[in-house]
């Protein structure tokens, strides 16, 4: 039996649970076993969200199984799967539900294990990026890859600048990141050696939290790609609310980066790009944080 259930939804979970009864229930679905889902469906203009989305949830479900949501399937509505022939080529996802409760002490303790010693152990094989374009919030990282980290993460910050360029007003802060990227990425990053690991790409408290039914942390809504480990940890210090036990226990497993000595000055570089980008979302204060870390890194270099 079906009750309110989408058909592409329908179809799926028959397969993972033949005879079940399945109920909606906002964006969750209930089967009659007690398994619960998390369904939703997008308009046509969402599909490369919906596929950067999941595939950055499959290659972390890879890398750190249970760390994340289980994908469960994703796609585009067909013929076969419709209510109605507008629905046809619009995205679907669908994973686990997890029922998410706040990031506690102790939980943070174990994700920074869990990160340092299974997801930014997961390397990549063709480089620094991702083969999808990802979503930091709504702002498109077009991806593709890379040879060196100091290239890929330029052309992060690119994409920034065009979007930045695109909206008008900016032209004084895209001087500042022009500058940025000219002298501070090759002086901060050119020397580094690192290997490119998965990250989830929009670490802060809100995409974290713990399993109510397990109490294990969880991360969600990822933005992934393959880069340098320490560009994972800056917008959670960015907005607070990730406990401080994460990041001590995290270097207990997974050192700073040489020279050490810079990790401020590069957790700087990694919380610029996310100030950007929240320009790009939101303006305001955000452009004025971002001037200040790039005054900051200027002079430092």
């Amino acid at each position: 039996m079906v009750h309110g259930v989408h058909p592409v939804f329908t179809r799926i979970l028959q397969r993972e649970e033949p005879g079940a009864s399945l109920t909606q229930d906002g964006s969750s679905l209930r089967s009659s076993t007690g398994q619960r889902y998390f369904a939703k469906i997008g308009s046509k203009r969402d599909t490369d969200q919906f596929i950067g989305e999941a595939e950055s949830l499959k290659a972390m479900l890879l890398a750190a199984p249970g760390l994340v949501p289980k994908l469960i399937d994703y796609g585009t509505i067909d013929k076969d799967t419709c209510e109605r022939e507008d629905e046809i080529g619009r995205p679907f996802f669908l994973s686990e539900y997890k029922d998410i409760g706040p990031l506690s002490s102790t939980a943070a303790k174990v994700l920074g294990k869990r990160l340092a010693t299974e997801l930014h152990a997961y390397k990549g094989t063709q480089g620094f990026g991702f083969h999808v374009p990802t979503y930091c919030g709504a702002t498109r990282q077009d991806n593709g890859w890379f040879e060196t980290w100091p290239e890929c993460f330029d052309a992060l910050m690119g994409g920034l600048v065009d979007k930045l360029q695109a909206q008008g007003g900016y032209d004084s802060l895209c001087s500042q990141v022009a500058e940025v990227r000219k002298q501070v990425i090759p002086s901060l990053l050119g020397s580094l050696v690192v290997q490119p690991v998965l990250l989830h790409g929009d670490l802060w408290s809100g995409n974290t939290g713990i399993d109510r039914a397990t109490q294990e942390p969880v991360i969600f809504d990822p933005s992934s790609y393959f880069g340098h480990n320490e560009a994972d940890l800056a917008i959670g210090r960015m907005f607070g609310g990730i406990p401080e036990r994460f990041y001590t226990t995290y270097h207990e497993y997974l050192p700073k980066s040489e020279p050490q000595d810079q990790y401020g000055l590069r957790q700087d570089l990694y919380q610029l790009y996310h100030y950007l980008n929240h320009t790009v979302l939101f303006g305001g204060a955000y452009a004025n944080s971002a001037r200040s870390k790039m005054e900051k890194l200027l002079e430092a270099v």
